[in-house]
């Protein structure tokens, strides 16, 4: 089986890796906890839609997963280091604007990245990720603990169980994950949220109740928009086409014919 060697850039000391698929204007794609670019975005067929449309994706595997590396110290995973990460990357590739596409962690990757960085970003979309951004993630502790439980079969809270088998699918490293979850959750205080200026999609799924309603989310965001995606949880809600089209349509209003300079 061909090993694949993704390129990569320095952060904080860290190597970390992306992939660049096609050529137009750039959308800077950042995948949610336990995930990494492949599975969120190329799996899902997110990459093929975004090059399709005329779109340059780019996708970065996050600190502590995928191919980058994978500190074990808590210490180093705050949204606002992360969002420094995708900031560098646009620095590495020479990119001076770009939109951002992230799911769930990514998505509060993203936010932040937009608040600190305003310049780098063109508009963004906050999939996987309403109101909670704000309130906090309540079953973070249970996904730490099965995260480091010795084994799957004595896990009973559904989240927790969720996230350990989607880590084991994947096979990640669990406890890089758990560091990860301590601290990468933070939440965005309310006044930050409003001073996000660009434009924001804020996609969730129907029935995701991690991520929070979206309209509570896009109502706080000065140019914000709410869209749900019908019948679907967190999990789910990742590459669901109608998702898909309410990104390319988001896109094509606020991201088409702006300076990128």
């Amino acid at each position: 089986m061909e090993v694949i060697v993704l390129p990569t850039f320095q952060s904080d000391s860290l190597s970390l890796a992306y992939e660049v698929f096609g050529t137009g204007r750039p959308v800077l794609c950042i995948h949610g906890f336990a995930s990494s670019g492949k599975v969120n975005w190329i799996d899902t067929g997110w990459v093929e839609t975004l090059t399709g449309a005329g779109y340059q994706a780019i996708v970065i595997d996050n600190r502590g997963h995928g191919a980058s590396d994978k500190p074990y110290d808590p210490e180093r995973y705050y949204p606002q280091d992360m969002a420094r990460d995708a900031v560098r990357l646009l620095d590495h590739l020479g990119i001076e604007r770009a939109a951002v596409l992230g799911y769930s962690m990514g998505a509060r990757i993203a936010a932040f990245m937009a608040f600190r960085d305003e310049g780098r970003v063109a508009c963004a979309v906050f999939g996987g990720m309403g109101i909670n951004l704000v309130n906090g993630l309540s079953d973070g502790n249970d996904i730490i603990a099965g995260l480091r439980a010795p084994t799957l079969a004595e896990l009973t809270h559904p989240t927790a169980r969720q996230f350990r088998i989607f880590a084991d699918h994947t096979k990640a490293d669990r406890e890089a994950l758990a560091a990860c979850m301590e601290t990468s959750r933070e939440p965005m205080a309310r006044a930050d949220v409003r001073r996000i200026a660009v434009p924001v999609l804020v996609a969730v799924g129907e029935a995701d109740t991690m991520a929070g309603p979206p309209e509570a989310l896009a109502d706080l965001l000065p140019r914000g928009e709410a869209f749900v995606i019908p019948k679907r949880d967190h999990m789910r809600g990742t590459g669901d086409p109608r998702f898909k089209q309410a990104a390319l349509a988001f896109l094509g209003r606020n991201f088409a014919n702006v300076s990128l300079s």
